[in-house]
C-alpha cells in the first residue's frame, strides 16, 4: 500500500514536470524579474545599511524592517492596481496630474528637508516623495494625450510639442524647486521617447531636443553644487576628500569587487567610508560584494524587464490598445534611463544625480511607485492577451457561399 502511495505521488511528479504550464493572461516572467529584483534589494539594503543603521538606531536591522514593510506595502499598492481597467486609468489621468502638482506644491510649503534638498512628505510610516508620484501621473496623462490628441501630434507644431512641454513645464518649475534636476531629466528624456514613437516630425524633435539639452545646460551652470558635480565627475581624484569624495569610494567599492566580489556581507565601503550606501550607491555594494558577476546579472535582469515592457508596449500598440502601448513604452524608457544614470553616476561614467536604482534602491516611494508601474506592465499585458482571445477568428470561406453564377460556372466546368 505504501509502495502503491509512492508510485502514485512520483507519477504525479513526473507529470507535473513534463506536462507544460497552462495558458496564462499575464507574463509570468514578467512577474519573477519583479519579484527577484525585489528580494536582491531586499538583500543588498539589509547588507549596506548594517553600519548606518547601528550607529543611528543602535540595532543592524532598522532599514531591513523598514524596506521590508515598503516591500508589502508596495505589493499591496500592484494587487489593488492591477484591478482597475486602462480605461479608468485613461478616464482619470488629468486627475492624477492635478494631484501630482497638489503634492509639489505642499512638499515646497510643508515639506521635510534632508542635505538641504526639500523632497518628502512626512506620512509616519514613511515620507511621501511627489517626485516619484509626477513621473506615473506625467507618463499616463501623456498616454492619453497621446490617443486623444494623435492628429495634433503627427501634424501640428502646437499641439503636438507645445503643449505636452506646458505641462512638463510646470512640473519641472515645481521639482527645480526643491531642487530635484534627476527627476527633471528622466521625465524629459521619457517624453522625447514618446513623442518620437507617437510619430512626432523629426525635424520638431531634434529642435527640442537641442532646447531641452541647452536648458540643461543652462540649469547645471546656475548652480554652483551642480557645477561641482560635474567638474568633480571628469576628476574625482583631484580632490578625493572634497566634491569627489562620493564617487572616489564608489570606484574603490567597483575595484575591491573583482570577478566574484568580497563575499556577501564583506563590503568596506559601506562601513561609513561612502556616503548614501543603502540608497543613491547600493549599486556599489552590490560590485564590491558581488562583483563583476553579481553585476551582470542584475543589470540583465532589469534590461529583462525593460525589454518586456517593450515587448507588450509593442503587442499593445499592434493590436490597437494604443493608451497602454504608449504606457507600457514610457514606463520601458522611464527604467532603462534610470538604471543607466544610477549605475553610471556609481561607476564614473555621469554625474551624480542621486536617482534610485528600480525596484532595488531603499526608499518607500520610489519601491511603491515602481511596483505600481510594473503591476501596470501586467494589466495592459492582460487586456491585451485578452482581447485577442475574444477576437473572432476568420472562417474559411465555404463552398455554400457561392453565389448563383459561381455555381453555374463550376458545373460548366
Amino acid at each position: 500500500m505504501v509502495k502503491a502511495k509512492v508510485q502514485s505521488i512520483g507519477k504525479g511528479f513526473q507529470g507535473w514536470v513534463n506536462s507544460p504550464a497552462p495558458e496564462v493572461l499575464y507574463d509570468r516572467q514578467l512577474v519573477w524579474l519583479a519579484f527577484g529584483l525585489m528580494l536582491t534589494g531586499l538583500v543588498m539594503v539589509t547588507s549596506a545599511s548594517f553600519p548606518i543603521s547601528s550607529r543611528l538606531t543602535g540595532g543592524p536591522f532598522h532599514f531591513m524592517s523598514r524596506h521590508a514593510a515598503f516591500l508589502f506595502l508596495a505589493l499591496c499598492a500592484a494587487a489593488v492596481v492591477i484591478q482597475i481597467p486602462l480605461q479608468r486609468w485613461m478616464k482619470y489621468s488629468m486627475h492624477l496630474l492635478l494631484l501630482s502638482l497638489f503634492l509639489l506644491l505642499v512638499v515646497l510649503l510643508a515639506g521635510h528637508s534632508v542635505n538641504g534638498a526639500s523632497r518628502w512628505i512626512p506620512l509616519g510610516l514613511f515620507n511621501l516623495q511627489p517626485a516619484e508620484v509626477a513621473k506615473l501621473s506625467l507618463f499616463v496623462f501623456m498616454s492619453s494625450y497621446l490617443v486623444r490628441k494623435s492628429d495634433e501630434v503627427r501634424g501640428s507644431f502646437f499641439g503636438g510639442f507645445i503643449k505636452p512641454i506646458l505641462v512638463f513645464g510646470c512640473l519641472a518649475v515645481l521639482l527645480l524647486a526643491q531642487p530635484d534636476l534627476g527627476t527633471v531629466v528622466v521625465m524629459l528624456v521619457t517624453l522625447f521617447g514618446m513623442l518620437f514613437i507617437a510619430g512626432a516630425k523629426l525635424t520638431q524633435f531634434i529642435s527640442l531636443l537641442f532646447v531641452g539639452l541647452a536648458a540643461v545646460s543652462f540649469l547645471i551652470w546656475i548652480e554652483p553644487y551642480r557645477m561641482r558635480r560635474m567638474t568633480s565627475f571628469w576628476n574625482p581624484f583631484e580632490d578625493p576628500f572634497g566634491s569627489g569624495y562620493q564617487l572616489t569610494q564608489s570606484l574603490m567599492a567597483f575595484g575591491r569587487g573583482d570577478w566574484f566580489g568580497q563575499g556577501l556581507g564583506n563590503s568596506i565601503q559601506k562601513l561609513e567610508y561612502l556616503p548614501e550606501a543603502h540608497t543613491d550607491f547600493v549599486f556599489a555594494v552590490v560590485a564590491e560584494e558581488l562583483g563583476f558577476t553579481g553585476v551582470v546579472i542584475i543589470l540583465l535582469m532589469i534590461f529583462a524587464l525593460v525589454y518586456k515592457a517593450l515587448r507588450i508596449g509593442r503587442n499593445a500598440l499592434e493590436s490597437g490598445e494604443l493608451f497602454g502601448g504608449f504606457l507600457a513604452v514610457s514606463i520601458s524608457i522611464w527604467f532603462a534611463f534610470q538604471t543607466l544614470v544610477n549605475v553610471g553616476a556609481a561607476a564614473g561614467i555621469v554625474p551624480t544625480k542621486g536617482l534610485t536604482l528600480p525596484l532595488i534602491s531603499y526608499g518607500g516611494s520610489s519601491l511603491i511607485i515602481m511596483s505600481v508601474a510594473v503591476a501596470l506592465l501586467l494589466r495592459i499585458d492582460y487586456e491585451c492577451r485578452l482581447s485577442s482571445m475574444l477576437k473572432p477568428t476568420p472562417q474559411p470561406k465555404s463552398r455554400t457561399s457561392d453565389t448563383p453564377k459561381e455555381l453555374e460556372n463550376n458545373e460548366t466546368e
